[in-house]
């Protein structure tokens, strides 16, 4: 659903860092990380999507200076970002009531259908699954026109501690019948979804199940989490899904993310023939049972690459995710082309080059 139809033009050289299982080939063009520059510090869960001439990314707020809730970064070429603002000043007090220990508002996702940007949400506490997924509507993303303004749809669905789910980490999808579809889900029982009415946004009435598409496998002796804590061997989150060829694609974090230098999210990927599964991943392994093909791995220069979205166009894919610095620990935006070999996607990250010694 997410188009983009400008053409990029920005060449890096950089190492080719995607993982293929069962003997895939590499890309004969292989993909290239982006020059991005300016803004592009404390950019975390980013979110893509394009208007008129200008490129918007939404994100979780990151770094020291948050002034409001879902930072606005934007671009006119993808390659110099700025901050442009927030999409809350604050978080919404039916949310302070429904959840007071909130102070954050997570990982928003953004597309376009209906005749309006849809953009949904999390609320959430870190490590607990009391959570829930938001809808915010607006007809332009361009603050200066007449018709900018969010419209709060409320609540979209809801998690409490009695579930074996985490109702975090939105990502919409259409399916090939037009129908729309809400993947979500962190730790816990993890990735799941559920089918969306497009006329509302809202949960549709006609299917009330509740899929699952992936979760991590339960090693046999698994370290004992923190006190009320998930343990770290469920960490998988931050579903994002496409329909590319004759198959749906499900690209997932792996792993912990939020730790600066111990941070060791990866991202990984699975697909299917339906949106709703069962997924695969290149060896054929279910996502259920644990499987998944490593895209993105950290390296010397960035770690822990992960949050990940990818946008279709027709001059060539592209996935933005966040990674952090190995010397800092700072989160910071990420684009990658994404080039597709045998019917698997491959992206790549920045590296420090071969000649220079970290």
């Amino acid at each position: 659903m997410k188009l983009i139809l400008a053409t990029i033009q920005v060449t890096l050289a950089l190492t080719f860092t995607t993982g293929l299982a069962g003997g895939q080939t590499s890309a004969t063009q292989p993909s290239h990380a982006l020059t991005v520059e300016g803004d592009v510090k404390f950019v975390h869960d980013p979110s893509i999507i394009k208007e008129n001439d200008t490129w918007y990314v939404f994100s979780t707020a990151n770094g020291p200076d948050r002034k409001g809730e879902l930072p606005i970064h934007c671009s006119g070429d993808l390659q110099h970002w700025k901050h442009c603002g927030y999409v809350l000043a604050s978080i919404p007090e039916w949310i302070r009531k429904e959840s007071p220990g909130t102070k954050e508002l997570w990982a928003p996702d953004i597309s376009y259908f209906g005749g309006e940007y849809h953009l949904y949400y999390a609320f959430s506490l870190f490590g607990k699954n009391t959570s829930g997924i938001v809808l915010l509507t607006n007809k332009s993303l361009d603050p200066t026109s007449p018709n900018f303004h969010w419209v709060d749809r409320g609540l979209v669905l809801r998690s409490r501690a009695e579930d074996d789910f985490n109702a975090i980490d939105p990502n919409l999808v259409f399916d090939g019948a037009g129908h729309a579809w809400l993947s979500f889900g962190s730790f816990w029982s993890g990735i799941k979804m559920r089918r969306i009415d497009p006329k509302t946004g809202l949960l549709s009435a006609e299917d009330a199940t509740i899929y699952s598409l992936a979760r991590r496998k339960r090693p046999d002796s698994p370290t004992a989490p923190p006190p009320g804590l998930p343990g770290d061997w469920q960490a998988i989150e931050a579903p994002f899904i496409v329909h590319h060829g004759q198959y749906y694609y499900l690209f997932v974090s792996f792993d912990l993310c939020c730790r600066g230098t111990k941070s060791n999210y990866k991202t990984m990927v699975g697909r299917s023939q339906n949106v709703t599964g069962p997924y695969v991943d290149a060896d054929g392994k279910p996502m259920l049972e644990g499987g998944a093909t490593p895209l993105l791995v950290g390296n010397r220069r960035w770690l822990g690459p992960g949050g990940e979205s990818v946008l279709l166009q027709a001059n060539g894919d592209i996935m933005v995710f966040h990674a952090y610095d190995a010397k800092t620990g700072e989160a910071s935006l990420q684009i990658s082309s994404l080039q597709w070999t045998d019917g698997w996607p491959h992206a790549a990250l920045e590296d420090v080059p071969a000649n220079v010694t970290k």
